[in-house]
């Protein structure tokens, strides 16, 4: 039986498809993709924002420790939901890195995996990635669900939720940069 060069040309674009959709490549291509495309979250001031007026929610660190995030209260936050297994939130990872790196010390992160946590050390090792890294012991206050991976949020001293994005961004960005700069500076 002899293919036909319009049938063996289909089979090949299903080969293709098939290893972009259900192989290590795919996913890896996928991020990479991702990380072409994402820009930078739009910042825009508000009248008025969502607050938090409940901080008592209990997480776990990667150490085992048992951290509420009332002792993050009156700083500026910025929390993440990811996964491991979620290009997406692979995609944006080292933006998130290059930010914490320059404003750990400023602004207190809360990097919320939604894994196992021996996939989450092996990404950490893997990719020489230090950050603190949370999980979660009981559900979050409703402001700060996450319906999607990635989650970002950006919070003021006082509470007020100033930025959420859903998807892969750019988060080192100018304009978060400044952002967060305006924000520590309150």
């Amino acid at each position: 039986m002899k293919l036909k060069k319009g049938k063996l040309s289909d089979a090949v674009w299903v080969l293709v498809i098939l290893l972009l959709l259900f192989t290590p490549l795919g996913f890896h291509a996928r991020v990479h993709l991702m990380r072409l495309f994402s820009f930078s979250p739009k910042v825009e001031k508000q009248e008025s924002y969502q607050k938090i007026t409940n901080y008592n929610w209990e997480l776990i660190n990667i150490n085992g420790e048992k951290v509420n995030l009332t002792s993050k209260k009156d700083n500026v936050l910025v929390i993440n939901y990811w996964a491991t297994w979620c290009p997406p939130c692979v995609a944006e990872m080292p933006s998130l890195v290059a930010l914490y790196n320059d404003y750990g010390n400023k602004v207190k992160f809360v990097f919320l995996a939604s894994d196992d946590k021996a996939k989450v050390e092996t990404y950490l090792e893997k990719n020489r990635y230090k950050f603190p890294v949370f999980f979660e012991l009981e559900k979050s206050p409703k402001i700060l669900q996450a319906a999607s991976l990635p989650t970002t949020y950006i919070i003021d001293k006082s509470g007020n939720v100033i930025l959420k994005e859903i998807g892969a961004a750019n988060w080192n960005s100018k304009p978060i940069r400044a952002l967060l700069d305006s924000l520590v500076i309150e």
